[in-house]
């Protein structure tokens, strides 16, 4: 499985493992019920519902690393003006699951579960100069009700996304999503879905990388990500270093109490 063009480095797909499935209807597979205490995020990816693309998303358990999918949506012909229902029932039963929505194709899956559904715990990103950062709907800039995948967002959570599945950071468990994961290619710069395949489940993944790299996110669930993927690396580079020591110029001691 895979190539030397994946995203994924061809071993790691080909050590993936599938978990079963608990319950599955119309298009939802479930791999782990809701559990007390425990931290969801829903990443949701927006398709047209005409037989084509894919709507989808992704629940993944973010209450500790490794990070683990435990329930994923995928259905070409439900109209956006439905999929706000599917997307508030499977994040409500989460444990009011964060939702991080993909508004390229339309702000109106996001709009319908904000203001209609009243649906809170959607995560505003703040358009600014310098790109999109994840906000609590203030701050600078524009805000608006998710994210547009532009090249700079696709291009950090394909690093970031790449990252956590080569490190055991985040468990792939889905057989549907790791077929996406094989086909998953490098094309012009950027990655994509080989011709006549599909990345519609591997998308929200992107994306899901791509927030891991927001400050706002570790205020989730008060996991810092950056600490427990280069901990050990940081540490390393720290006892490298040459201590610069006190410089002493001769003069007398400074009392340590005097302030």
């Amino acid at each position: 499985m895979g190539s030397s063009l994946t995203l994924i480095n061809a071993d790691v797909i080909g050590k993936m493992g599938v978990d079963d499935i608990i319950h599955t209807k119309d298009g939802l597979d479930v791999y782990v019920r809701p559990q007390a205490g425990h931290t969801y995020c829903l990443v949701a990816d927006i398709a047209k519902g005409v037989g084509g693309d894919y709507s989808a998303f992704q629940v993944i358990d973010i209450t500790e690393t490794p990070y683990r999918i435990v329930a994923k949506y995928r259905n070409n012909e439900i109209s956006p003006l439905l999929y706000p229902n599917v997307i508030y029932k499977v994040g409500t039963e989460y444990n009011e699951a964060y939702v991080l929505m993909e508004i390229n194709v339309s702000e109106q899956v996001a709009h319908i579960l904000y203001t209609e559904m009243e649906y809170e715990n959607i995560l505003f990103v703040t358009r600014h100069a310098l790109g999109q950062t994840v906000s609590g709907g203030f701050g600078g800039g524009k805000t608006q009700l998710g994210v547009n995948t532009d090249k700079k967002s696709k291009r950090i959570g394909c690093h970031n996304f790449k990252s956590l599945v080569e490190e055991n950071k985040l468990i792939i468990n889905d057989a549907d999503t790791i077929s996406e994961i094989s086909t998953f290619i490098e094309k012009k710069g950027s990655y994509e879905a080989d011709e006549g395949y599909h990345d519609d489940l591997v998308m929200p993944l992107v994306l899901f990388g791509w927030l891991t790299t927001n400050a706002y996110f570790k205020d989730l669930n008060n996991i810092n990500l950056r600490e427990v993927m280069y901990k050990k690396q940081i540490k390393a580079i720290e006892e490298e270093l040459t201590p610069f020591g006190f410089y002493n110029d001769g003069g007398p001691e400074p009392d340590p109490l005097n302030f």
